[in-house]
């Protein structure tokens, strides 16, 4: 028996379409149920399914009577807050391009993407990082928000293959792709609604993450409004430890983060007592046995992992109904053609043996490709396959165990971060002859990206610290700064970062 699941096709994505349309496709039918709550500790800023459309097509409103016509590329540059949904789906309800960015990117990140994308306008938030000499138009807040109140734009409908979004993930290459969705890709996420949230009308899902995350954007608002839940966002303010207090004032019934903020839950809160809760949701890096029994202890509840990545989502996760075994992932959601592959061969390996995972190019969750580069593109690619980079072990119940990177990708709070790219800013420093990157476990289910670094002296470790946050995102910086006297390699004398993990002390 083969490595590969294959429970048929998906249902076809009608056609035509639009993804905004989808995601708030019951306004019509719900007008006045709360479809966001936003979250502070004295109360919450609610807004109804009708406001949220209102404001979404007035905002599509605005961009199209700025002169922006359809396929034209914003960047957003927008801080953490309601503003930045709502001009998400305001572009693609006008057939824009958005690019949704995080926030902790500096200017001279955001440089390199204005630079690949050629957007038409960028949507600018003053408080957000952003060069000032980019030659763009800039639509701040105070002009956004003056669209909300605009009569609404009509839907652009039209084929669900054509570009919808863009987002940014580090690549193995060091440079950070531009992946490109379709407006289908919302549609196949109903994959995700059974085979891993078990979600419906009546939840109210909260999620631990900023707006301006792409795992709060899909998993705590597009999906949720897709099937007319209402999502729960803490303010920006809130803390780790006051979430709790939150969720059970609240009456979430399902909780949403990466495996980090569960760590941090349960430091604070050994006991919950969340009534309403039925499960947690956890993406963004590998859970563990270990959180997942004390929340378990804790709450009498189970949290389900799901695993994905930028180019398709989440695709293989355990669910209410089939809970993923101890060790594994859980299994291919139900719609899906998941293998495991040979990497020589490119052909499924028997049951139970390792070998890459891979999703097959007929997935409606797939990107459509790299921004401005094919090459990348036709290089993620074996044939009918695309190809994850992670390793996997498919049972005979198609259960499957998480068997690490097949290259050295890191992973701290739940972000995937290329050391070529981090190496690539660092070795720009004057005093630093040589460096390598890798993350580390520094306690329990705790990573932090460490630099190891050859130089005449040891450096100042503040000095460096400031230099860093310059020039990258706080979660691309490291967190700890090792001298070496030479960087260990391999036969072939290239760097290993595998043999640099041994060397950190904490």
């Amino acid at each position: 028996m083969l490595s590969i699941f294959d429970s048929g096709p998906a249902a076809p994505c009608p056609a035509p379409f639009n993804l905004a349309a989808h995601v708030l496709a019951h306004a019509q039918r719900l007008p006045d149920k709360v479809g966001l709550s936003v979250l502070g500790q004295e109360g919450s800023t609610d807004w109804t399914y009708a406001a949220l459309e209102s404001a979404v097509r007035g905002t599509g409103t605005g961009l199209l009577n700025a002169g922006f016509k359809a396929g034209d590329i914003l960047l957003m540059r927008l801080d953490n807050d309601v503003e930045f949904p709502l001009a998400y789906l305001g572009a693609i309800a006008a057939g824009l391009v958005p690019v949704p960015t995080s926030s902790m990117l500096t200017a001279a990140e955001v440089a390199k993407m204005v630079a690949q994308l050629s957007p038409a306008a960028i949507l600018r938030d003053a408080r957000v990082a952003c060069p000032e000499d980019t030659g763009l138009p800039v639509i701040d807040t105070a002009a956004l928000a003056d669209m909300r109140d605009l009569p609404p734009c009509d839907y652009a409908m039209g084929d669900p293959n054509r570009m919808a979004y863009i987002i940014y993930t580090s690549g193995t290459s060091g440079n950070p792709r531009a992946v490109m969705h379709a407006h289908r890709a919302i549609w196949a996420r109903k994959m995700m609604h059974e085979g891993w949230y078990g979600l419906h009308e009546n939840d109210r899902l909260m999620h631990a993450g900023a707006f301006n995350w792409t795992f709060t954007l899909g998993t705590g608002l597009m999906d949720p409004w897709s099937v007319g839940a209402t999502a729960l966002i803490p303010d920006a303010g809130v803390k780790t430890e006051e979430l709790p207090a939150l969720l059970a004032r609240h009456g979430a019934t399902i909780f949403a983060a990466a495996p980090g903020v569960y760590r941090k839950f349960l430091s604070h809160h050994p006991q919950l007592d969340l009534p309403d809760l039925r499960h947690g949701l956890a993406a963004g890096e590998k859970l563990s046995e270990t959180i997942r029994d004390d929340w378990n202890t804790a709450t009498g509840t189970r949290i389900f992992e799901a695993y994905g990545m930028s180019e398709c989502s989440t695709f293989i996760s355990g669910n209410p109904d089939t809970p993923a075994r101890a060790g594994c992932l859980g299994k291919p959601q139900d719609g899906r053609c998941i293998a495991i592959l040979d990497e020589g061969t490119g052909q499924p390996v028997p049951i139970g043996s390792e070998g890459v995972i891979a999703v097959h190019k007929s997935d409606p969750g797939l990107m459509l490709g790299y921004f401005g580069a094919e090459e990348d593109t036709r290089a993620r690619f074996n044939g009918d396959w695309f190809i994850t980079g992670d390793h996997g072990v498919m049972e005979e119940d198609f259960q499957i165990h998480y068997a690490g990177r097949g290259d050295d990708m890191m992973n701290a709070g739940g972000y995937r971060v290329s050391p070529l790219e981090v190496e690539a800013t660092l070795i720009q420093h004057p005093q630093i002859r040589e460096i390598g990157c890798t993350d580390i476990e520094v306690k329990q289910d705790a990573r932090i990206i460490a630099a190891f670094y050859v130089a005449d002296t040891d450096l100042d470790t503040a000095a460096l610290n400031l230099w860093a946050a310059e020039r990258l995102a706080r979660y691309k910086q490291p967190r700890a700064w090792v001298r070496l006297d030479r960087l260990p390699t391999n036969p072939n004398g290239k760097l290993s970062r595998k043999a640099l993990k041994p060397l950190f002390k904490t």
